[in-house]
């Protein structure tokens, strides 16, 4: 077996000190530039690969960062979690992933494992239905929680999101403007924090213009292309014939835009249809989805900052931040259709 490389092996082979090696193998500023550098290159070449479980034992920081979402299929978490990664890795952090696809079983046992590994922190999107106290147990044993995207009654962590609620009415807006009245709202829940205020959004957006707000205009459900699809034929044999749809997310409105046009009519001229958080996807659909940015490259970078913020004792304060949505206008809305 071949003999494991120490850091005494490369401190010898350079003439320099091990706790110069150690420091510059962490990047610490204290080592200069191209002397890291050199102490690297020198590493990789002897083959030495850094201990973190070692390190763990010496600093008491493991440099894992637990993250748990909904789904990562969602390229709405693909793009939290690209962000997310992208500056854990300015403070050489690695980050361990997990799926709960809203089973709160699934969640605690990440965040249990996560515990039992040693990680230094958690940043979550909680399941639905997740108890305050399942809440708690990272930051009752120690472990700094960050939650995004969704936000839990009685839970006073900080919290990173787009402010939906203000987002929603945006689109609904815009729809109005184009002289819509009759508008349906598809996808969604009432069980996260984000379905219930895209709703809310939703619905202020119609009083304030002086519209009724007519529940049966609501098809709540649909989070995926599928199920947007899957919802075009409620939608288009709903009896107040509607003439425009704000939809929960981009992946619903595509699948709805799908299916109105399986059914031989033209979304953008014979119905609009509005998104929600402006996936790369939006601007090349067919046709190009008017919908709202929701910041979630922001959402990642600022809940990743605010927990290496809290292992160093220096954060956000606790409560909620939010992101302000933009509007994003394309080729799927326009004025109202005389065809229906």
């Amino acid at each position: 077996m071949a003999q494991k490389i120490k850091l005494s092996t490369i401190a010898e082979t350079l003439g320099i000190s091990t706790a110069t090696v150690s420091l510059a193998l962490r990047d610490s500023p204290l080592v200069a530039t191209t002397t890291r550098d050199r102490i690297k290159e020198q590493a990789r070449a002897l083959g030495y690969i850094y201990n973190r479980r070692a390190a763990s034992l010496r600093t008491s920081r493991s440099g894992i960062i637990g993250v748990v979402v909904h789904d990562i299929m969602n390229p709405f978490y693909g793009e939290i979690l690209k962000a997310i990664e992208s500056e854990l890795d300015r403070s050489q952090h690695t980050f361990i992933l997990s799926n709960h696809y809203d089973s709160v079983e699934k969640q605690r046992s990440f965040v249990e494992t996560l515990l039992q590994l040693g990680g230094d922190g958690v940043i979550m999107s909680p399941a639905i239905g997740t108890p305050i106290e399942d809440m708690k147990l990272a930051e009752d044993n120690g472990m700094p929680a960050i939650l995004v995207a969704r936000s839990m009654e009685g839970v006073d962590m900080p919290t990173y999101r787009g402010d939906d609620s203000y987002g929603i009415s945006l689109a609904t807006n815009h729809l109005i403007s184009l002289g819509h009245r009759t508008i349906a709202m598809i996808g969604g829940t009432d069980q996260t924090s984000t379905g219930r205020d895209r709703y809310q959004g939703y619905v202020n957006a119609l009083r304030k213009a002086g519209m009724e707000v007519d529940p049966d205009l609501r098809i709540p459900g649909p989070r995926s292309k599928q199920g947007g699809f899957e919802a075009a034929v409620h939608f288009l044999s709903l009896p107040q014939k509607p003439t425009a749809a704000v939809c929960w997310n981009d992946l619903v409105a595509i699948g709805l835009m799908n299916g109105i046009a399986r059914a031989g009519l033209v979304p953008g001229r014979d119905i609009s249809v509005t998104g929600y958080d402006d996936l790369e996807e939006a601007a090349i659909a067919t046709p190009a989805l008017t919908t709202v940015w929701n910041g979630q490259a922001e959402v990642g970078r600022l809940a990743a900052r605010a927990l290496l913020d809290k292992l160093i004792g220096s954060h956000e304060p606790d409560g909620i931040h939010l992101i302000k949505p933009e509007m994003r206008i394309r080729q799927s809305t326009g004025p109202i259709s005389n065809r229906l």
